[in-house]
């Protein structure tokens, strides 16, 4: 069988992909099934573009299964600079997902720290069952006094907005505010909303059948040499992403949000 990433070479990456490049940058609308870098007995984008005699440097990653915007330096110059931007979490990033849950309040909040569990697993640091969901914040949190003790804990928040809503799914613009690995996955999954098609944490609740992973880097701002300034970068899911044009959804709240 052809696995997604089998199906991509770096020239029809770079004629199909391709978001914007200068010297310093490219930056990749990623296909779904496709690695960013470091994926062991696998293909991924560093290595297709080294096989064909370019070399880049992943700014940041973005999970396998999911699509979207991803930036890549082409020097060490620009990598530098970049790359310290999402450590210090001064840039913006919104993702588009759809999850298997309906009746979402319109605006919500996941604060849980994550944990890494039995065979590298990222889960919520602390028991499901404790998860608790506080009305007057529209907030899911875990008591301090129930966060496991004796492990690695990072601190984790991902803001949620509802798009879209149909009898069984529901569209959400995510906004996290750190950048843990998993992280938006893992929120939906523990608080009851798995993303639709997640082969790891929507598996349990019978929902990771679907032919993709319903999570797409759909916007990312920073600031970048090239322009003395803020430069945004979009990435457009397609209405075959949820049946409906995703984007014009996500655009005034993410207006909304910008302005804060």
């Amino acid at each position: 069988m052809t696995t997604l990433a089998q199906r991509w070479s770096w020239p029809e990456l770079r004629r199909d992909r391709v978001l914007f490049e200068n010297a310093d940058a490219i930056v990749l609308d990623k296909p779904p099934g496709l690695s960013v870098t470091g994926e062991r007995h696998d293909t991924d984008v560093v290595e297709l573009a080294r096989e064909a005699g370019e070399r880049l440097m992943p700014v940041h990653r973005i999970d396998k299964v999911t699509s979207g915007v991803v930036l890549l330096a082409r020097n060490t110059a620009a990598h530098g600079p970049l790359t310290r931007q999402f450590a210090a979490r001064t840039v913006s990033k919104a993702y588009i997902a759809v999850v298997r849950a309906t009746g979402l309040p319109e605006r919500f909040t996941v604060d849980l720290p994550l944990t890494v569990g039995r065979k590298n697993t990222v889960r919520i640091a602390g028991p499901r069952d404790r998860i608790t969901f506080d009305d007057a914040s529209a907030t899911w949190r875990l008591p301090d006094a129930d966060v496991t003790s004796g492990k690695s804990v990072y601190p984790s928040v991902t803001h949620l907005h509802r798009l879209d809503e149909s009898d069984e799914t529901t569209v959400l613009l995510a906004n996290p505010v750190t950048g843990r690995r998993h992280q938006i996955r893992v929120h939906l999954a523990w608080t009851g909303s798995p993303i639709l098609g997640d082969p790891l944490f929507a598996a349990t609740s019978g929902h990771a059948d679907a032919e993709r992973t319903y999570l797409h880097s759909w916007r990312l701002g920073l600031d970048v040499p090239w322009t003395d300034g803020q430069a945004e970068y979009t990435a457009d899911p397609g209405p075959e992403f949820a049946g409906a044009d995703v984007s014009a959804l996500a655009e005034p709240v993410w207006r909304s949000l910008s302005a804060l």
